[in-house]
């Protein structure tokens, strides 16, 4: 039974992350100014080096989303998909310890919290753990239905 499931959680699960990367990437491209600044946010490296990454982010996001859409080098895509989940858990779990007042920045331009909003630091946690499942899934088994990756591989006996 889990042979024949299989395949279709991994689509479920491919085409899940891929909607999130693809999304919170798009909706940094625009302003790659504010990108850097959200990284910044954070206060863990230079604003130099948080403006490089905050531009380069978004980009990173929509190549990923777009391989696990296509499902392209699905597991080469989880794997990066674990590490930027696992950095952005390590960034968030900072903030919270530190006692920023920050947004994540996850879905947009982030940074400082206005006067009176509060951070969601456990929720935001809780979500990126979530799709944290979704790319180990991937990074174990990432045979999926309609995929690239099924068209460019000899069928497995």
């Amino acid at each position: 039974m889990w042979d024949r499931a299989g395949p279709w959680a991994g689509l479920v699960a491919r085409l899940g992350l891929a909607g999130v990367w693809l999304y919170a990437g798009g909706t940094k491209v625009g302003d790659l100014a504010a990108s850097g600044r959200a990284v910044n946010a954070y206060r863990i490296m230079p604003f130099e080096v948080a403006q490089v990454i905050g531009a380069m982010l978004p980009f990173v996001e929509i190549v990923v989303g777009l391989l696990l859409l296509a499902g392209l080098a699905t597991r080469v895509s989880a794997a990066f998909s674990v590490l930027l989940l696992t950095v952005f858990i390590a960034g968030i779990a900072s903030a919270w310890a530190r006692g920023l007042q920050i947004d994540c920045g996850c879905f947009g331009s982030g940074g400082q919290l206005a006067a009176g909003e509060n951070p969601t630091y456990g929720w935001e946690i809780a979500r990126d753990l979530g799709f944290l499942i979704l790319a180990g899934y991937l990074l174990i088994r990432p045979d999926s239905r309609f995929s690239a990756d099924r068209a460019v591989q000899p069928a497995q006996v």
